[in-house]
């Protein structure tokens, strides 16, 4: 199905009511605490979280950190760390990724940040290209290990080798 931009499209930041639709419809339920915890750390400055709207309702999302003690990644003032950027499958090949991210990198510019990082899992060729299309350049290999505690309470352990890409950011 495809989808032209008829309707108008809003990039904002997401708040607690907006928690709901970013388990689109079932898929990422498991990962509710998780967007709980990163809406927390929004509360305290050291993430955002912007949402891709259409009459009410999210097409697309990404997420940015602010401050990491892995510095590579996000670097308080300096370097902000791109993250989870999805969009809605019938969304998908219009532009909303390209926009979702220039939106995450004037946030940026905003603070004062001259650099952003984004990974990409090594099995997807397609985020890659886009990034470079971007600006983005690999700097790094990473074995993307990180856990989480899933609806259930459950640790979840994922494990998705990624390039980590970087750019420096032009006002």
């Amino acid at each position: 199905m495809t989808i032209l931009f008829q309707s108008i499209i809003t990039i904002r930041p997401l708040i607690a009511d907006d928690l709901p639709q970013l388990e689109w419809d079932g898929v990422y339920t498991y990962q509710r605490p998780v967007f709980q915890r990163t809406l927390a750390d929004v509360a305290r400055g050291t993430r955002l979280m912007l949402g891709a709207v259409v009459e009410a309702r999210i097409v697309g999302q990404v997420f940015v950190q602010l401050r990491s003690s892995e510095l590579e990644f996000a670097q308080a003032g300096r370097r902000g760390y791109l993250y989870s950027l999805r969009v809605r499958p019938e969304w998908r090949g219009q532009g909303l990724g390209s926009q979702l991210i220039a939106a995450a990198e004037a946030e940026l510019l905003a603070r004062g940040y001259g650099e952003a990082a984004i990974s990409t899992v090594k099995d997807n060729p397609d985020a890659r290209r886009l990034y470079e299309r971007l600006g983005y350049r690999v700097f790094k290999e990473d074995p993307g290990e990180w856990w989480f505690t899933d609806v259930n309470g459950l640790l979840q352990h994922v494990q998705e080798p990624c390039w980590v890409m970087e750019k420096r950011l032009k006002a």
